[in-house]
């Protein structure tokens, strides 16, 4: 029983010490979603019905905002997401906006306008 449970630990504080390789997984940027500047915002269709999936460039890591604003320029969603340099796919869940013409919008952490695109939200 003794020799079983020393095992036991054995392979547990052996397998617990095992570096594991972490690949990271690079995201293939579709055609439609390429963007040649160095940052900006592009999103996969101007018609929306519930999500779109949208690609944020950056020249810098860090935090960057991103807000959606109706025809009357009243922000309808603002969400802060941590991007890094170059591309970076990402959702836009559009489900709770009602039918209408918006503006999406990016910004970095000092508020400087990065990127602007236009899209319809439809049923």
């Amino acid at each position: 029983m003794k020799k079983t449970l020393i095992l036991a630990f054995m392979l547990i504080t052996l397998t617990g010490c095992y570096k594991d390789d972490i690949t990271p997984i690079v995201q293939e940027v579709k055609p439609e979603l390429q963007i040649a500047d160095k940052s900006g915002i592009k999103l996969q269709t101007s018609f929306v019905t519930s999500e779109v999936l949208m690609n944020v460039k950056l020249e810098n890591s860090g935090t960057a905002t991103i807000k959606i604003t109706d025809i009357s320029n009243r922000v309808v969603s603002k969400e802060q997401v941590n991007v890094s340099v170059g591309d970076n796919l990402l959702k836009v869940y559009t489900s709770a906006l009602p039918p209408s013409a918006y503006r999406i919008a990016l910004y970095d952490s000092n508020n400087n306008m990065l990127g602007i695109t236009d899209f319809n939200k439809i049923n």
